[in-house]
């Protein structure tokens, strides 16, 4: 299976001017992008080539939620891919890994493909807490869809590699692989291993080469066309 590039807009850009352009310096075989909501349907309609993905979805399919947004809804604008856990969403927005869990579930349920994200902390590191804590991130968040043969992606972001210039070493992510892994195998689970935190063209090869690392999840450098069109180029080689 062909590696897989995310890129995750995350709040960015700000108009649909820019949005617009970077959608089509982006567009290329072996990306997905993940815009913000209010971009969903302006990219899906200028994209020939790269897929779609969201940055988040409810687990509930309508009701009083205000400020949510649903698996079918999300389908319904021609998202394949949804980010669920990003640290950012569980350290500002207090997401908790039981909330992760269900959200992933109600992505598998609507048909869309899951990217769950896991990642430690820098004092958790520090503390040689980093296999704990991923694998309670893998067994909670993956624990409701259990034995399922759906296509599943867990990006491994180190929280402290995020944003930072410095990302994690492929020997370690490795490590993290493995033990990804084998506690989606304790569910009977097949996941995809990706990873992210720091990933730019300059050191995308270092990560893809692996095997064992089947793709990026892409933040900052997402928003350069030809960058992102480079880590593509790069993982296609492999």
């Amino acid at each position: 299976m062909s590696k897989i590039i995310i890129a995750n807009w995350k709040l960015n850009p700000s108009s649909s001017a820019d949005a617009k352009k970077l959608a089509k310096e982006s567009d290329v075989k072996g990306l997905v992008i993940a815009p913000p909501f209010p971009f969903l349907e302006f990219v899906a309609s200028i994209i020939k080539k790269a897929k779609l993905g969201a940055q988040d979805l409810f687990w509930e399919e309508s009701g009083a939620y205000t400020g949510e947004v649903s698996g079918t809804q999300l389908k319904g604008l021609c998202v394949e891919y949804v980010i669920i856990g990003h640290s950012e969403r569980r350290m500002n927005l207090g997401e908790t890994d039981e909330m992760v869990a269900k959200k992933v579930a109600a992505a598998v349920k609507d048909g869309l493909i899951p990217i769950l994200c896991v990642g430690e902390t820098r004092e958790q590191n520090d503390k040689n807490k980093a296999v704990e804590v991923i694998e309670q991130e893998v067994r909670i968040g993956l624990s409701r869809i259990a034995g399922i043969t759906s296509e599943i992606i867990v990006a491994y972001e180190p929280i402290w590699a995020i944003g930072t210039g410095n990302p994690d070493t492929p020997e370690n992510m490795l490590k993290m692989v493995k033990l990804i892994q084998e506690t989606a195998g304790r569910l009977n689970l097949k996941v995809r291993c990706i990873y992210g935190g720091s990933v730019k063209a300059a050191n995308a090869e270092e990560f893809l080469k692996y095997n064992e690392i089947e793709g990026a999840l892409v933040g900052g450098a997402s928003l350069r066309g030809e960058e992102i069109k480079e880590i593509v180029k790069i993982a296609a080689k492999y």
